[in-house]
């Protein structure tokens, strides 16, 4: 039985839009505010409740925005805080809500704070920062996610400063009061803007401890979190979703958990690295098993019922696009997007769709080096190259993982660069918009779009969806995800073939099919009954049954 206060995110559906890729109203090639405004009837039309807006402030764009310069400017590129005033407006209109992405982990070395900060060891920003002293060389061998060491020598004042990302992004020292009352007050501003909350950005690092090791969990984390929700989230209507990389589920239940006071929900990396040889880091491959992504998302579902709440996502900025990933983006593109769609949004959680996954948009394969943009991906390359590692080899490992995979355009119609813009892109559009596309996808009644679409509308429409437990089924099976999520007198039977083998599911004999109702599946024409099922590739059903 649920015991949890029922939120309006509950059974909201998040649309992450990546603004430089979405549409560009201009004709500069990158997509901006205005592009935006333009395309929300799109959205409204798919059904989501909020947009989670990757970040338009003021910026150098060496990290793509997440080096924030000015936390109060919109980019020029994106446009005016005029048009983003109208784009809450607009949205409110169609009953969509707006969160914006906090990055307070680290700013811009442009942002006036660091200016200051590097001018003197002794001036009242010195200690925004992270500063430390070296001998002979760097304070320590800490790396930077973004390769090689985290500190950067400062020849102003013969000292190093800390940048956990890019050189240019330093990090903030969060345990300056005074850095934090900053924060919040940037926050209240937005707030007061009248947008529905945040998406924090690698929000499990603010606590962070500099020694040999970082540990992402500082030990004043969830006190920095639940003065920020007794200063300033407790105040509006919001919800948050943490950015925690490192998150088990127990300390998912410290984020989220009723009473805790400090975020709505996390986003959990573990079911996002099952390709990767563990411990090698993202761009050492390996096959996907299925047994591991049943325990790994099943684990998540079920120990955080009723003990905190789940976000729900395949993609983002930072992640391929999984039809080319877990599905199949070839002969069965339709029907392995849609499969995954289904397994993940009858899953209990917030769901997130990020820009073109509704379309089902793949990978982008360029040949070349010099078409890639991301700065992780050109740093891997120049470290690999310099290892002596081929070419072909670096790349394939960029091919299937990097980050541009998910920034191509949006792909909006068969018209030049997908009807992105008019202008050059600032990044080349996947050659397939021709056949993959919005335009498309609208007039065809069975698109993957319309799956989207449907899922949507049944969370709305059904509580089993949002509040139901959940169970998995046939643990051992190799080819088959089928669970069911019980709710009251209710019970749902979700059951999906990962692979393009047909495979055979019996039905458990616990569960009864006497009331068996198919409400959605990626074929037409799909079996009425579950008790045994021929599963085509990629198959995937879902029945609900009263008892």
């Amino acid at each position: 039985m649920m015991t949890m206060e029922q939120k309006w995110w509950h059974k909201s559906t998040v649309y992450q839009i990546y603004p430089r890729s979405f549409h560009d109203h201009n004709g500069d090639g990158i997509g901006d505010i205005q592009g935006i405004i333009e395309k929300l009837d799109y959205l409204a039309f798919l059904g989501i409740d909020v947009i989670w807006l990757s970040p338009v402030y003021e910026s150098p764009n060496d990290d793509n925005g997440y080096d924030i310069s000015d936390y109060y400017r919109i980019h020029e590129e994106f446009g005016t805080m005029e048009d983003m005033e109208q784009l809450i407006k607009e949205a409110k209109k169609r009953n969509i809500h707006i969160i914006m992405d906090l990055v307070i982990n680290h700013t811009s070395d442009e942002h006036p704070w660091f200016i200051e900060s590097r001018k003197s060891k002794n001036n009242p920003y010195r200690d925004f920062y992270i500063w430390r002293d070296g001998r002979d060389g760097p304070p320590s061998e800490l790396t930077s996610i973004f390769s090689g060491s985290a500190w950067e020598y400062d020849e102003e004042t013969d000292q190093y400063y800390f940048h956990l990302f890019s050189k240019k992004q330093p990090d903030l020292n969060l345990h300056h009061k005074e850095v934090r009352e900053h924060l919040y007050n940037m926050m209240s501003f937005w707030l007061d803007k009248g947008i529905s909350g945040f998406r924090m950005d690698v929000i499990d690092l603010i606590g962070k401890e500099i020694d040999q090791n970082i540990i992402p969990n500082g030990p004043k984390l969830h006190e920095y979190l639940q003065e920020m929700n007794e200063n300033v989230l407790s105040k509006y209507n919001v919800m948050t979703v943490g950015e925690t990389p490192s998150a088990t589920t127990e300390i998912a239940k410290q984020f989220t958990g009723p009473g805790r006071n400090e975020l709505d929900m996390v986003f959990t990396f573990q079911h996002m690295s099952l390709d990767e040889v563990q411990g090698k880091g993202k761009w050492e491959l390996k096959p996907l098993d299925l047994l591991d992504l049943k325990n790994t998302l099943s684990h998540w579902q079920t120990a955080l019922h009723d003990k905190g709440w789940n976000s729900l996502y395949w993609n983002n900025h930072d992640q391929p696009r999984i039809v080319s990933r877990f599905g199949n983006d070839g002969e069965y593109r339709v029907e392995s997007a849609k499969m995954l769609a289904t397994v993940l949004h009858m899953m209990q959680g917030t769901p997130y769709i990020y820009q073109g996954e509704e379309i089902g948009m793949t990978n982008i394969q360029f040949d070349t080096i010099n078409d890639y943009k991301d700065i992780e991906t050109l740093n891997y390359y120049r470290e690999k190259r310099d290892e002596g590692v081929p070419h072909d080899t670096i790349m394939q490992s960029i091919q299937v993982k990097g980050r541009d995979n998910a920034r191509t355009p949006f792909q909006w119609d068969t018209e030049q660069n997908a009807g992105f813009t008019e202008g050059k892109p600032w990044i080349e559009v996947n050659p397939n918009y021709k056949a993959i596309n919005a335009e498309a996808s609208l007039q065809n009644k069975q698109s993957i779009f319309y799956h989207y679409k449907k899922l949507i509308e049944l969370r709305k429409k059904l509580d089993i969806i949002v509040y139901g437990e959940y169970e998995l089924l046939l643990k051992e099976h190799k080819e088959i995800f089928s669970y069911v999520r019980r709710y009251q007198n209710e019970t749902l039977l979700v059951v999906a073939n990962f692979y393009e083998e047909e495979t055979e599911f019996r039905l458990p004999k616990e569960i009864s099919d006497s009331n068996a109702t198919l409400i959605i599946s990626n074929y037409d024409d799909s079996n009425t009954h579950p008790a045994s099922l021929t599963l085509r590739p990629y198959e995937a059903v879902v029945y609900a049954m009263k008892e």
